[in-house]
């Protein structure tokens, strides 16, 4: 008998790769192409959808050859992606209006300052599970309705359509279905949470005609079968690339929960079939749905900056040539020296949501060189996580005893250490490393039995590697204390917005 595999889209905020995994969720080959980052405008980042797409054409054949396999033995595919990331398209002609806007892009600042201030905002936060915040793509999709001529028009008239990143890639690799999956949907603003349908009131509120919206899938059954790319081929799965996460950690237990360590970090906490109110700047999100069974729930965490500022430190200050390298410097010192960085440079995320805010370096003195400045730099991520653990052990009333972590950052052992330091917690990584691969492809192979339940899942999963706390009670409480008061200056940068409700 052929064996058969499952294949995952990754479709990343910097590159889209093609993964093929084999029975035992093992990588059998990975095929990657980075996409151009656009900076037209102070706070604006855009990319080129049709070069993502045509990515995903290339990857496709190189990724199965690298696998020495056909599209005969593959059994299924299943889609993660970047989420909130919008794209508007032509119907007739399937070409991209524009770039698609970014989830951190900020554009839409000033329009969520006029947006939170109507006496209808708290209905669509509580509706949604959101905040408003230029995080998502509601807004993003006003913005373009109102500033680009007779896109309007258009959309009222069914001639365009718009979605998040797996809608695009569903389209253009069915040759036109288009659909989203439930944990995409219920990061635009406009689904209503309880119901997992678009809402009326919140369409109205945005202004978003309801033409352009696709249809809402469960994130886990076939959504149809590609004729490009990988023709014949099951389309089984799609989902958010930190629900993927969450899937590939296999976190299908209430009170499970995993952070992905990436261009943000984001922290989800499997809440299970019950919704949770969020409070303490946390956000209510669908985990992921199976075809003919309730969705599950999670609360989420989300940060925005954490190996971007690796990247920021690479790049812009050039202070190192490659990201590992940050891991030796910083171990150049024995602490910070007394210097914090605060990466608010598109806003402050989980738990404050400050679209105002922007980036700090306090605590600067004459002794400090780049290796304290590097050592803040990791310390960075390690704070947000305990801001986000804080406010999650509050709002869900559990206390978090272990946190399963992946993500490329998670290379880092001096970081991953730093984390169990400030959380008190043990840190486990997972054996697979491509865990939003991994769940995306578990996802699609249950859509079509090439799994037979989770709990065949479960048994894929093995620890490769634990990092236990061991910092001082009263150093981690004084630094925790000093990450506070640095966070605190950056708020109410931009004026003259101010921050959305939560």
């Amino acid at each position: 008998m052929t064996e058969r595999y499952v294949v995952a889209i990754d479709q990343g905020t910097t590159s889209t790769r093609c993964i093929v995994f084999d029975r035992r969720g093992q990588l059998v080959s990975l095929a990657q192409q980075e996409h151009k980052q656009h900076f037209p405008r102070p706070g604006w980042v855009e990319h080129d959808a049709a070069e993502i797409w045509r990515n995903v054409e290339r990857l496709a054949p190189r990724a199965l050859s690298r696998a020495g396999i056909g599209l005969d033995q593959v059994a299924a595919l299943g889609i993660a992606n970047q989420r909130e990331t919008t794209v508007l398209w032509d119907r007739r002609t399937g070409t991209p209006i524009g770039r698609a806007i970014i989830w951190q892009d900020t554009r839409t600042d000033a329009l969520v300052h006029e947006l939170s201030g109507r006496p209808d905002a708290p209905a669509v936060e509580a509706r949604s599970g959101l905040p408003l915040a230029t995080y998502f793509s509601g807004p993003r999709l006003k913005w373009a309705l109102d500033h680009t001529p007779g896109l309007r028009e258009r959309a009222e008239r069914g001639d365009v359509l718009c979605g998040t990143m797996e809608t695009w890639l569903i389209w253009n690799l069915t040759g036109g279905l288009h659909v989203t999956d439930v944990t995409n949907a219920s990061r635009t603003m406009l689904l209503d949470v309880h119901t997992l349908e678009w809402s009326k009131e919140s369409l109205e509120f945005f202004g978003i005609p309801r033409e352009m919206l696709p249809e809402v899938r469960p994130s886990i059954g076939v959504f149809g079968t590609a004729t490009s790319a990988f023709p014949g081929v099951r389309i089984g799965a799609a989902l958010g690339d930190q629900q993927a996460a969450l899937f590939g950690q296999t976190c299908f237990t209430p009170g499970e929960a995993k952070c992905t360590y990436g261009t943000g970090s984001f922290l989800l906490l499997n809440t299970g079939t019950e919704l949770v109110r969020p409070e303490n700047g946390l956000l209510s999100t669908v985990a992921y749905r199976i075809a003919g069974e309730p969705a599950a729930y999670a609360l989420e965490g989300s940060i925005a900056i954490t190996g971007s500022l690796v990247q920021w430190f690479r790049d812009q200050l050039e202070l190192i040539s490659t990201a590992p390298e940050i891991e030796t410097l910083a171990r150049t010192v024995a602490d910070n020296g007394g210097c914090y960085i605060v990466p608010a440079f598109s806003g402050l995320y989980a738990p404050y949501w400050r679209s105002e805010a922007r980036g700090v370096i306090v605590g600067l003195t004459s002794y400090i060189t780049k290796g304290h400045l590097a050592r803040a730099v990791l310390e960075a991520t390690a704070w947000q996580t305990r801001e986000v653990v804080d406010a999650m052990n509050a709002n869900s009333g559990l206390t978090l005893s272990t946190l399963k972590v992946d993500g490329g950052m998670t290379a880092d052992n001096l970081l991953m250490q730093m984390i169990a330091d400030v959380l008190d917690v043990p840190l486990v990584r997972p054996l697979a490393v491509e865990t939003v691969s991994l769940g995306a492809a578990y996802a699609a192979g249950l859509a079509v039995g090439y799994w037979p339940d989770l709990d065949g899942l479960r048994r894929n999963w093995h620890i490769a590697g634990q990092w236990m706390p061991a910092m001082d009670p009263s150093v981690r409480a004084a630094e925790y204390a000093n990450w506070r008061r640095a966070v605190e200056r950056t708020f109410d940068w931009i004026q003259p917005a101010q921050p959305p409700r939560v």
